[in-house]
């Protein structure tokens, strides 16, 4: 185990590639440069209010000393490091931005651990050269919610981004949380941020845009070698895309599988590991609804809608295909691969719903029924996360009352008598598809919930955590940081196991929030 202040960082990107040194911080456009030097802007009070010793362990990383915490803080930079934002463009919203990079966000240097090499970043250690008009720095609020949803959705099995440490920094940063002139200083904090990696779309789409192809080449080989170094063939460029336009696919049915929404699905915002990235105006649904988005930003048009999260992954990919093509004489190849993003989708759609529904390798009769589950519950809209538990609970054999009293802790309203009627029907069919599924009960069971959580971080819960935190008390927050190491535990935490109240259904930060959350 080492720690922070001690472990010798390595800076192969930087080393690797051309970037304006100069450490000035001032907003700019950085042409050719793939990234900014930028030393973060010390903070008045440091304070560690949580430690992921669970990734720490998995990296060989020490308890953290005061020293340590000196450095989480953007207090202390030791030598080895070489702190930098990171430049890349993207399309936000369906619109080419152009450039845009880590306004708020600083990558210390690369951690060496046994199981390979990891990026450190703080979020909210200040301004860089791409901060444009902003300060640089992270809410509290909005940290505790990528701390614990960041390592909530590892240990719900989805590739992501970790977090490693949350740090108050003392300092009270202004912000207009819904964007309506009513800006508050609120409490600071700083979240390290964990990957391989944090190239995104973005840093592709960029080079592609300057006409910088030698640079693109350059930083795709990169890509290929360090984290694809199993793809040898000569148009190792074109399998590259291909593995990218999988692992995309896999992470947007991942995300369907638990009800996440991401709220912001940009370019810039899409990993080129496939892994979720950049936490902002998330929510997991409660009820199920597929034009559900929990961004103000994303209204009325509601791009970034749960049911549209695999069609913009598509979106998506097409304009990294974009990019990429000036690389091609003939696209041909490209196409093709982005073309196999719908089949591939499916593949894994259905063999997820499968699971979630308790069968293995659903045929023709079960996907005519997992389609019928997608209408119906999205008709009447229970408590996603509620109704799939109780649905590995459900009898054999019930009846129409039965049925209704099983499923009533899921539901929001009181179903009409053809939502209803709609309803038993779907189960009926389902019990009969059950009975000749081939898994023995205690099989299926298994099989459900290891695909269907028990436990989510709800935004109310995560709302009510943060107020706690910043009347001085972490009661809440210390017990989501337990329950989300276990979300598929069948007892225990039965408190957060609950539909989202009435109380949180209009409430600012429980139901709608912006990009500054």
């Amino acid at each position: 185990m080492s720690s922070i202040a001690e472990k010798e960082f390595q800076n192969q990107f930087t080393r690797h590639f051309e970037g304006d040194d100069s450490g000035d911080r001032t907003p700019r456009q950085t042409p050719g440069k793939l990234y900014s030097t930028a030393t973060p802007t010390p903070v008045a009070a440091p304070k560690l209010l949580a430690w992921s010793k669970n990734l720490a362990e998995e990296l060989g990383i020490a308890d953290p000393f005061p020293e340590d915490v000196q450095i989480l803080a953007g207090n202390k930079v030791t030598a080895s490091m070489k702190p930098y934002a990171a430049c890349y463009a993207g399309h936000q919203f369906g619109n080419w931005a152009g450039q845009l990079g880590d306004g708020r966000a600083i990558t210390l240097g690369e951690w060496g651990a046994k199981n390979g090499i990891f990026e450190l970043q703080l979020k909210g250690a200040g301004p860089t050269a791409y901060s444009r008009h902003a300060d640089g720095r992270a809410v509290l609020r909005s940290s505790v919610r990528e701390y614990l949803m960041s390592e909530a959705m590892h240990h719900l099995g989805i590739p992501t981004t970790r977090a490693l440490a949350l740090v108050e920094t003392g300092d009270k940063v202004l912000r207009d949380m819904f964007y309506n002139g009513n800006p508050e200083y609120e409490p600071g904090a700083i979240v390290t941020r964990v990957a391989p990696s944090f190239l995104r779309f973005g840093n592709y789409e960029l080079l592609a845009a300057q006409g910088e192809n030698d640079k693109l080449k350059r930083l795709i080989d990169w890509t290929i070698d360090r984290y694809f170094p199993h793809l040898t063939e000569e148009d190792r460029i074109l399998a590259w895309f291909g593995e990218v336009v999988d692992k995309t696919a896999f992470l947007m049915t991942e995300w369907q599988r638990v009800g996440f929404v991401h709220g912001v699905i940009n370019t810039d915002n899409m990993s080129i590991l496939g892994l979720t990235i950049d936490y902002g105006p998330f929510s997991f649904l409660d009820h199920y609804d597929h034009n559900f988005t929990p961004n103000t930003t994303d209204l009325p048009g509601r791009r970034y809608a749960f049911g549209n999260q695999p069609s913009i992954g598509y979106w998506n990919l097409g304009r990294l295909a974009n990019a990429l093509s000036v690389l091609f004489d003939d696209t041909e190849g490209l196409e093709n691969a982005l073309d196999s993003y719908e089949q591939i989708f499916w593949n894994y759609y259905y063999d997820m719903m499968g699971k979630k529904l308790g069968f293995t390798n659903p045929g023709k009769d079960e996907r005519k029924i997992i389609a019928r589950f997608e209408a119906v519950l999205s008709a009447i809209q229970p408590d996603m996360t509620i109704f799939y538990r109780l649905l590995a609970e459900m009898p054999l054999k019930a009846d129409a009352e039965q049925i209704m009293k099983h499923f009533q802790p899921s539901f929001y309203n009181e179903l009409q008598p053809k939502d209803q009627e709609e309803f038993v029907g779907l189960l009926t069919e389902y019990q009969k598809l059950r009975k000749n599924a081939g898994l023995s009960e205690m099989d299926r069971k298994k099989l459900m919930n290891e695909a269907n959580p028990r436990i989510i971080l709800r935004n109310y819960l995560l709302h009510q955590a943060i107020e706690e935190l910043e009347q001085g008390e972490s009661k809440l927050f210390l017990r989501l940081q337990e329950a989300m190491k276990q979300p598929y535990a069948t007892e225990g935490f039965d408190e957060l196991v609950k539909k989202r109240p009435e109380w949180a259904e209009t409430k600012a930060g429980c139901s709608m929030l912006s990009c500054s959350s």
